[in-house]
C-alpha cells in the first residue's frame, strides 16, 4: 500500500470536503481511522479528527490544506478514543473552534480533559443542523446504537456527502488497503463482520435507513475503511445494510450457543 494523499470528495468554489490523508506505514495493533475536512466559506469543520497518537499527523495534513485559526467547528459522531482521544490536543491549536457531541457524552469529556463547559455544543438525541458562514447548512442525523448509544451522521447537502461514522466501516487485511470502492460486491466481505458484531440490532440499522433514504447521498464517507461513492453503490449499501442481522439479533451466536 503507498501512501494516500488528502483529496477532495467534492470542490465547488469555495466549498470542499477532503478526505484526508494517510500514512505508507499502517497502524499496526490500532484500528485504521479516516480523517475529513469540510470547508466552507471561512469556516473549517474537522470531522473525527482522532485520537491522541493520530495528532501529529492529522494535525500535519490539516495543516497543508487551511489556516488552523479557520476551523470553527469539531464533530464528533460519538464518544470512542479512536474518534476522540485527541480532543484537549485539538482544542489547544484551533482556540475558536466548538465540539459538537452528543449530549449523552459532554459529562464524559473531563475524562479526556475536557472542563470548558463553554466550548462544547451538546447534539440533542433528535439532531440539529450547523449552518456555516458559506451559507452550507450541515445535517446531523441521528444513528444512535450504531454503534453508540448518542451517535450521529452528517449530510453535507452541497456536497452530498454523508459522512456516517462506524456505518459503511470496512476492515482490511494488512497490505490491502484502499480509499475509494470499485466493486461493492468485493468489498463486501471486509464489512460484514464489523457490522454484525458492532451494530446493535436490526432495528436500529432499519431506523437510521429510513432517515437517510430522502437524502440526496451520492457518496458515503465512513470513518473506518473506504468510501462509497456513486448513487448506484449507495444504493447498493443502503439496502444491505437495512436488511443485515446483527447485534441482539444473533446474541446467541456471539455467546457461542
Amino acid at each position: 500500500m503507498q501512501q494516500l494523499e488528502s483529496f477532495p470528495l467534492f470542490e465547488e468554489k469555495d466549498h470542499r470536503f477532503i478526505m484526508l490523508g494517510w500514512e505508507e506505514k499502517e497502524e499496526g495493533m490500532a484500528v485504521q481511522t479516516n480523517q475529513y475536512v469540510v470547508t466552507s466559506g471561512k469556516e473549517i469543520v474537522l470531522l473525527d479528527p482522532g485520537g491522541a497518537h493520530l495528532f501529529p499527523r492529522v494535525l500535519a495534513n490539516v495543516a497543508e490544506l487551511v489556516d488552523l485559526k479557520s476551523i470553527r467547528h469539531i464533530f464528533y459522531s460519538h464518544q470512542d478514543p479512536d474518534v476522540s482521544s485527541g480532543i484537549t490536543l485539538w482544542l489547544s491549536m484551533a482556540e475558536k473552534a466548538t465540539v459538537h457531541i452528543s449530549e449523552l457524552w459532554v459529562r464524559f469529556l473531563p475524562h479526556f480533559g475536557v472542563y470548558d463547559e463553554r466550548r462544547i455544543a451538546p447534539i440533542p438525541d433528535r439532531g440539529e443542523t450547523l449552518t456555516l458562514s458559506g451559507g452550507v447548512r450541515l445535517v446531523m442525523v441521528p444513528s444512535h446504537f450504531l454503534h453508540s448509544t448518542g451517535c450521529f451522521s452528517l449530510y453535507d447537502p452541497r456536497a452530498k456527502i454523508l459522512f456516517t461514522g462506524d456505518i459503511g466501516a470496512a476492515l482490511f487485511p494488512k497490505g490491502k488497503r484502499y480509499p475509494v470502492v470499485t466493486d461493492f460486491e468485493a468489498h463486501l466481505p471486509y464489512m460484514e463482520g464489523f457490522h454484525r458484531r458492532y451494530m446493535a440490532s436490526n432495528a436500529a440499522c432499519r431506523s437510521w435507513v429510513r432517515s437517510v433514504r430522502s437524502l440526496d447521498i451520492e457518496t458515503i464517507a465512513p470513518q473506518h475503511g473506504a468510501v462509497i461513492q456513486g448513487r448506484e453503490n449507495v444504493g447498493k449499501f443502503l439496502s444491505w445494510f437495512e436488511g443485515i442481522r446483527c447485534g441482539t439479533d444473533i446474541i446467541d451466536q456471539i455467546y457461542g450457543r
